[in-house]
């Protein structure tokens, strides 16, 4: 069981996240860029939409009792940690300190957490880096999705718990690039005029081959850097992580039941000594 859990209004807001998400990466496929819409102008609104969003969660969560001020304390630790770490990598070579953190923390606190995890991380780090510029709000919304998609994996223990983190991470690693560059990929090449190039009105299956295409000779190196050091860096911390952070969730009883249980034995203990 995760330790934060998604209240019905905090699912509510990922749905709209999800369709935020789909409608930020993937309207270059369905909306020519003939129409006038530049990708410099549009990330920014991106970016507009996506804070209030994010904030949708965390109040829906608060509102429903489902993270409460310690969840926001860990939120506020994880966030820093990746912030902290992001710049011995900073993604050189392809190289991601970061991303074992969102896998982790998004399977221990579940996917509302994780999806939060994953904006202000990015956000903060990238502060920190100055790596602010239109990219970061794809970066934002692909984080996000890594760290949810964690929260969401099967309740595995052991050692099959790490290899399927471990699958886990590998896979999202690839996906997060490929994402990634179809943020911009419409616009980096002249449509039509490679055998990669987007090509407006194409059928979608076709234009995703040639975004296919276009990873695979562009980043596929970094791509893989990302997929190796995630995996590796999960391997190796994920025994002694997961132990800590779900013995902190424990103490801190996120869960509403485990709060209940705490205010009936003060309760208890009052009305007895009284």
């Amino acid at each position: 069981m995760t330790a934060v859990v998604v209240r019905p209004r905090a699912a509510v807001a990922l749905v709209v996240a999800a369709v935020l998400s789909v409608a930020a990466f993937g309207w270059p496929l369905i909306v020519s860029p003939d129409a006038g819409v530049a990708h410099g102008a549009d990330a920014p609104w991106t970016f507009a939409l996506l804070l209030p969003l994010v904030l949708a969660v965390v109040l829906a969560e608060l509102g429903e009792g489902g993270m409460d001020s310690k969840a926001v304390a860990a939120l506020g630790v994880l966030s820093a940690l990746g912030a902290a770490i992001r710049p011995l990598g900073a993604g050189t070579a392809g190289i991601e300190t970061v991303f074992f953190v969102l896998v982790l923390g998004g399977r221990v606190f579940g996917p509302g957490f994780g999806f939060v995890l994953g904006n202000t991380m990015l956000f903060t780090s990238a502060l920190l880096t100055g790596g602010v510029g239109p990219w970061l709000p794809y970066q934002m919304l692909g984080a996000a999705w890594v760290a949810l998609g964690a929260g969401l994996l099967p309740p595995v223990r052991g050692r099959a718990e790490l290899v399927l983190l471990a699958a886990y991470s590998a896979v999202s690693s690839l996906v997060y690039g490929l994402l990634l560059n179809l943020s911009f990929w419409p616009f980096a090449l002249s449509a039509g005029s490679t055998t990669l190039s987007y090509v407006p009105g194409a059928p979608l299956t076709d234009n995703l081959v040639r975004l296919v295409g276009f990873s695979l000779a562009t980043s596929l190196g970094w791509d893989l850097g990302r997929a190796i050091t995630t995996v590796v860096l999960v391997t190796l911390t994920a025994p002694v992580l997961l132990r800590t952070l779900r013995r902190a969730a424990r103490k801190a009883a996120f869960h509403s039941g485990g709060n209940s249980a705490a205010t009936s034995a003060t309760a208890s203990n009052t009305s007895g000594s009284t």
